[in-house]
């Protein structure tokens, strides 16, 4: 056979029944979701499915008035759509790398940007980081996932994972950090020296504080999610 031809790129490429269960890596950047029921996932996230599937965009009170009101104050956060039915589903965004999260009775918090599939069981709440509206326009969004099940997040290339303790905390860049464990609480941080020293608004300017016990998961890449209060004016 010769080299390169069309049957070494379907075998290569072809869909693989791996049995993992509900969520499954078909590659580093595909999700397969073997539904038979309903899972979330994020709006325009699907590239193909098979079976009975149907799809239905969020409501607005689908998660209850807090999130409808969160989401109408800012504008922004995680446009969900539900896969109903039995069958094959296949997930991706932009080509970014998935992580498939399985949490038992554990609470993660995930950049609102990231967050590509999550089972029903999971509980789902936005978050608002303190301090963040003052600063920038519309603040930043985060949704917090807890309880038992599946999730899958996406970053850019692959994740690095920091350990915090009470006497190490960690800071990162907003626009790199994409999610960390529930039991921290980040605080937004200025850097007014290194403002002054560059002589212009920049990202760095703005650092997310870790303190206590937990992990926080950051990306190699600065994604631009949300747009400086400074540079409305």
């Amino acid at each position: 056979m010769a080299k390169y031809s069309v049957g070494d790129f379907v075998s290569e490429t072809a869909q693989k029944d791996r049995g993992e269960g509900l969520f499954e890596l078909e590659n580093d950047y595909t999700l397969e979701v073997n539904l038979n029921g309903m899972v979330w996932s994020k709006l325009g996230s699907m590239v193909a499915y098979r079976g009975g599937i149907k799809f239905e965009r969020e409501g607005m009170m689908e998660h209850g008035l807090g999130t409808f009101l969160k989401k109408a104050v800012t504008g922004e956060g995680a446009h969900l759509m539900k896969a109903v039915g039995n069958g094959k589903l296949y997930l991706s965004d932009e080509g970014k790398r998935i992580s498939i999260l399985n949490l038992q009775n554990q609470s993660i918090y995930v950049n609102g940007n990231d967050i590509l599939a999550f089972e029903q069981g999971l509980g789902y709440e936005i978050k608002l980081m303190r301090r963040m509206t003052s600063m920038m326009a519309g603040g930043l969004f985060n949704i917090k996932l807890e309880g038992t099940g599946m999730a899958a997040i996406t970053t850019y290339y692959k994740p690095l994972t920091l350990m915090v303790t009470p006497d190490s905390p960690v800071y990162t860049d907003p626009n790199a950090t994409v999610a960390w464990s529930g039991s921290l609480y980040p605080e937004l941080k200025t850097d007014i020296t290194f403002k002054t020293l560059m002589g212009r608004s920049s990202g760095e300017t703005f650092q997310m504080e870790f303190k206590g016990t937990g992990f926080v998961v950051v990306q190699p890449y600065e994604e631009v999610y949300y747009q400086m209060a400074s540079s409305t004016h």
